[in-house]
């Protein structure tokens, strides 16, 4: 017998979150000048000379060594009095006191892992995490989601699933609220695979009715996945039934006959369940969708023990029916000789009627259109909100942090699990110097960071959302494109005069042909006058600064090495801010994906005191 599910991993104590980000921001206000220089302005600004005293050269060839380019030496595997001697005041020598600028790079790249989620000791191993909320359970075996979805998304979905199923189940919660849902991969899978009753919110109505049609499409992939699956089962259970009389197959078919005729009178409901309308010998159970023209479908009992043939009448039968209207169950094992004729039936109709009362409850999943705050009520949008968790797949800027202040503020809701993105487009309280206290901010949320004032900056931000793991397996940055745009902004400046504008290049780059098409292209996006322009002079800009491409490529790769660090801040306040609700029961953070296939792999998740606790 298996036990309950037991005690949760070690958490994070408020005090300890709150040391590690104090750490973790006194390093980076040292750094942060670096953290909010634009690569745009770097010839512009001089901001190489500014920043950096080593040459481009040496620092290249020391990140080649300590850094994203060398071969992974996580700082656990170093020994000795090296070691021992890794603490915070030694990276204190990383940038000069006096001049700001960044004098040592392999203390740098050494500062840029020790600063890091994993090397800071914040966060919890998914499969301890798993393991204390499965107890003695087994783990479901799934339907494999790269059927469904690109490599990207299917790891993405797959991980994260059969963390909020088991979250849910520690819970006792059937309900489940997307925030961020999207085209709605991970709400429906969670649906379809877990039986989660899955709300999925989205800002965008476009987005909505493409979750809406995406859904339905799954469907009918998913029903012929799981009948392909069944074939094999039932055709063992067919040639079994080979043997038995041809009275016990006359007997069935007259049962079928007889349920058939009695669903008529549940027509008027919008599905009805049929489990197992021949009982060892015949078709999976199905749930059907009645319209005004009555569907006749005949499951008289079958004998052949084809397998392939099994599949294609199975099938069939699935494909006539609307793809909202299909839900699986298993076959009942019972033999048609051990009940008399009047008790199966009986046991059907209770069945028909149990299932028929439950669908609504089961196996669905309802995309919403609504923009969410942190001030939104969610029982204005979801009718039947009920105890629940909410969830959130890679939630763009402000909405990864208005679901945790929703969370905190709402008493039904019992778990959260957010996997946040695009840094960027967060709201900062101090960026522009603004106190406004009424106002809502995406960050920073936690006490500390607000006490101090504390402020990334954009372009910190944007660096954030850089993936250092993809670097370090060889997936380079654009230099060229980078280069190409360093350039056109000393253009710009020279000739125009122009230093700020609400215009953007975009992607202009992929689609030049070279360096002046790509000038010309950009000016005329920008509303610039090009004729003014010879050839000549924009290929002399060119050759200007063609031999400084590599200050380019370095600074780019120490904002790349940076941007663990900043990530991990964003995190921690999260976290800090969730250790200092006083309703949370347990708090942390934890690595869900590969980061070479998904940058953006660290949760912050949750769950309230309940009795248990």
């Amino acid at each position: 017998m298996s036990r309950p599910p037991g005690a949760l991993p070690l958490q994070l104590s408020p005090a300890a979150a709150a040391e590690a980000l104090g750490r973790a921001a006194r390093f980076l206000e040292r750094a942060l000048p670096l953290c909010r220089a634009q690569a745009v302005e770097l010839y512009t600004r001089g901001l190489w000379d500014r920043l950096v005293a080593l040459p481009p050269a040496a620092v290249l060839r020391a990140l080649r060594v300590a850094g994203p380019l060398a071969p992974p030496h996580p700082l656990a595997e170093a020994s000795g009095a090296a070691a021992a001697a890794w603490d915070d005041d030694m990276f204190s020598n990383v940038f000069c006191e006096n001049s700001k600028k960044l004098i040592d790079i392999h203390l740098f790249a050494l500062a840029a892992q020790y600063y890091s989620v994993s090397n800071l000791g914040v966060s919890t191993p998914l499969e301890d995490l798993l393991e204390a909320l499965r107890g003695d359970n087994q783990a479901t075996t799934g339907i494999k989601t790269d059927e469904f979805m690109n490599n990207k998304k299917s790891h993405e979905v797959q991980v994260m699933s059969e963390l909020v199923d088991n979250i849910a189940k520690y819970c006792g919660i059937k309900q489940v609220i997307d925030i961020g849902s999207g085209k709605g991969y991970l709400s429906s899978f969670l649906s379809m695979q877990y039986n989660l009753k899955v709300y999925g919110i989205d800002s965008s109505n476009t987005t909505t009715n493409g979750a809406h049609e995406r859904n339905r499409k799954l469907k009918k992939h998913w029903r012929a996945y799981q009948s392909r699956a069944r074939a094999n089962v039932e055709s063992q259970r067919l040639e079994k039934a080979n043997d038995r009389p041809v009275q016990s197959e006359i007997n069935c078919k007259a049962i079928n006959e007889k349920l058939l005729n009695k669903t008529s009178s549940l027509q008027h409901q919008d599905q009805v369940t049929i489990q197992d309308l021949s009982p060892p010998c015949g078709f999976t159970g199905i749930a059907t969708s009645e319209s005004s023209k009555q569907t006749e479908v005949d499951l008289a009992s079958r004998t052949q023990s084809d397998e392939s043939k099994l599949s294609e009448e199975v099938l069939a039968i699935l494909n006539v029916l609307p793809a909202d209207a299909v839900e699986v169950f298993s076959s009942s094992r019972s033999n048609c000789g051990e009940l008399c004729e009047e008790e199966k039936e009986q046991r059907k109709m209770a069945s028909l009627k149990a299932k028929a009362s439950k669908l609504r409850e089961s196996n669905l999943y309802f995309p919403l259109t609504s923009c969410i705050t942190a001030e939104t009520e969610l029982s204005d949008i979801i009718t039947d909100l009920e105890d629940c968790m909410m969830v959130g797949l890679h939630t763009c800027g402000d909405l990864a942090a208005n679901t945790l202040r929703i969370f905190t503020a709402k008493p039904e809701i019992k778990a959260v699990c957010n996997v946040g993105c695009c840094y960027h487009l967060l709201s900062e309280q101090f960026e522009n110097q603004e106190d406004s206290p009424e106002e809502v901010w995406g960050f920073p949320m936690c006490q500390y960071l607000k006490d101090k004032g504390w402020c990334c900056g954009r372009n910190a931000r944007m660096s954030a959302c850089l993936a250092l793991e993809r670097v370090a397996v060889g997936q380079m940055l654009p230099t060229e494109s980078l280069f190409y745009r360093a350039v056109l902004q000393v253009i710009i400046e020279e000739i125009y005069g122009v230093t700020k504008s609400d215009r953007h290049v975009g992607k202009t780059f992929s689609k030049s042909s070279s360096f002046i098409d790509y000038v010309r292209k950009s000016l005329k996006k920008l509303e610039l006058d090009d004729s003014k322009l010879p050839d000549s002079c924009i290929m002399d800009y060119y050759e200007k600064y063609k031999h400084r491409m590599n200050e380019l490529e370095a600074f780019n790769m120490l904002k790349v090495v940076l941007a663990p660090c900043i990530e991990v801040l964003i995190l921690l306040d999260r976290l800090c801010y969730l250790k200092e609700q006083d309703n949370i029961a347990w708090s942390g953070l934890v690595k869900l994906f590969d980061p070479v296939k998904s940058p953006r792999c660290h949760a912050v998740i949750a769950l309230k005191k309940q009795p248990r606790f």
